[in-house]
C-alpha cells in the first residue's frame, strides 16, 4: 500500500537486459529525500533514509530479481503539523519495510516485468501492522525514443483496488553524465476510500502527474544520482503536505517539490570489476 518502487524498478529493469555472460548480480542504494512522498502522496514531511538491496538472477534471456526496500525516519517529529509514517516519536526510526521479487523478459524492443512486493510497518503508532499488505504487478517498459513505461499495481490483501501509472522520460547526454528529464501521471480504480479503512486516494480517476530531472555521476564503483520532483496533486490526498488538527487537510497545495539524492552500486559475481547503477 505505500511503496511506489521507481528506484527499484529502474535497478530491475537495467539487470533485466540480455547478458552475453548471465552472471548473478547484487546491487544496493541509498537514497535521503527531503520528505517520503508516495504515488503522490506526503507520507513523512521531514527528511528521510531509504535504503535498499536487491539480488539478479538470470533465467535464459529473462532475469529474476528479489529485494528488500526500508524507509526511515531520520528526524525525531513533534511538531503539531508534522506527518510522520512511524509516529515520529524517535530518531532513526524504521517506518516502512517492503520486500519485493520480480520476472522480466525482453520481447523485442519492449521488456515485460510481473512481481509482487509486500508492505510491513512495524510501529506501534502511525502507520501500524493494520496497514499491512500485498500487491501483485505488472510492467510494460518500451526501449524507443521518450522509453514509455506502463506498470498496473493490484492490492489483493487490504486496499483490494489497482492502481496505473504510465511515463516517459528522456536521456539528455551532458560530457560524462546523463540529465533525465520525465513526467509520469497516476490513475486509480479501487485504491479510494470506501467502506473499509484501508484506502490509498480519496477518489477514482487521475491522482496526480509527477514532473521529474535527475543526474547520475559516477564515481569509481559507486553512482551518485541528485533527483527533484514537482507533483501536480489532483486528488486530495497528493496535495496535503502538513497535518491540521491531527488530520490530514492543512496546507493543501496544487504543487509541492521534493528530491533528495541516491548512491548505487552493484557488482556481477563472476565479473572482472564493479560496476555503478
Amino acid at each position: 500500500m505505500k511503496r511506489n518502487l521507481v528506484l527499484a524498478g529502474v535497478l530491475a529493469f537495467v539487470g533485466l537486459a540480455p547478458s552475453a555472460t548471465a552472471q548473478v548480480t547484487l546491487g544496493w542504494d541509498a537514497a535521503v529525500f527531503s520528505s517520503y512522498v508516495w504515488r503522490g502522496v506526503t507520507y513523512t514531511n521531514k527528511p528521510v533514509l531509504q535504503p535498499d538491496v536487491y539480488l539478479t538472477f538470470p533465467l535464459g534471456k529473462a532475469s529474476l530479481t528479489a529485494g528488500g526496500w526500508a524507509n526511515i525516519d531520520i528526524a525525531k517529529y513533534d511538531g503539531s503539523t508534522d506527518i510522520s509514517e512511524s509516529g515520529g516519536a524517535s530518531a532513526f526510526n524504521l517506518a516502512e519495510f517492503d520486500w519485493w521479487g520480480e520476472i522480466g523478459v525482453p520481447v523485442g524492443v519492449a521488456t515485460l516485468t510481473g512481481g509482487v512486493t509486500g508492505y510491513i510497518y512495524p510501529n506501534d503508532v502511525g502507520l501500524i501492522d493494520d496497514f499491512n499488505t500485498v500487491e501483485v504487478y505488472g510492467k510494460v517498459a518500451l526501449d524507443t525514443p521518450l522509453s514509455p513505461k506502463v506498470s498496473a499495481y493490484y492490492d489483493v490483501d487490504k486496499v483490494k483496488g489497482v492502481y496505473i501509472e504510465g511515463g516517459v522520460s528522456h536521456g539528455l547526454p551532458l560530457g560524462a553524465s546523463t540529465l533525465t528529464l520525465g513526467a509520469l501521471a497516476g490513475w486509480t480504480g479501487g485504491q479510494e476510500i470506501d467502506s473499509d479503512f484501508s484506502s490509498n486516494f480519496d477518489d477514482k480517476g487521475l491522482t496526480h502527474a509527477d514532473l521529474f530531472a535527475s543526474m547520475g555521476f559516477s564515481a569509481g564503483p559507486v553512482t551518485i544520482t541528485p533527483a527533484i520532483h514537482g507533483v501536480i496533486g489532483n486528488d486530495r490526498r497528493t496535495k496535503y503536505t502538513k497535518l491540521a488538527n491531527n488530520a490530514y487537510g492543512a496546507n493543501d497545495t496544487s504543487f509541492k517539490v521534493w528530491g533528495g539524492v541516491t548512491i548505487s552500486w552493484s557488482k556481477a559475481f563472476g565479473g572482472s570489476e564493479e560496476k555503478g547503477e
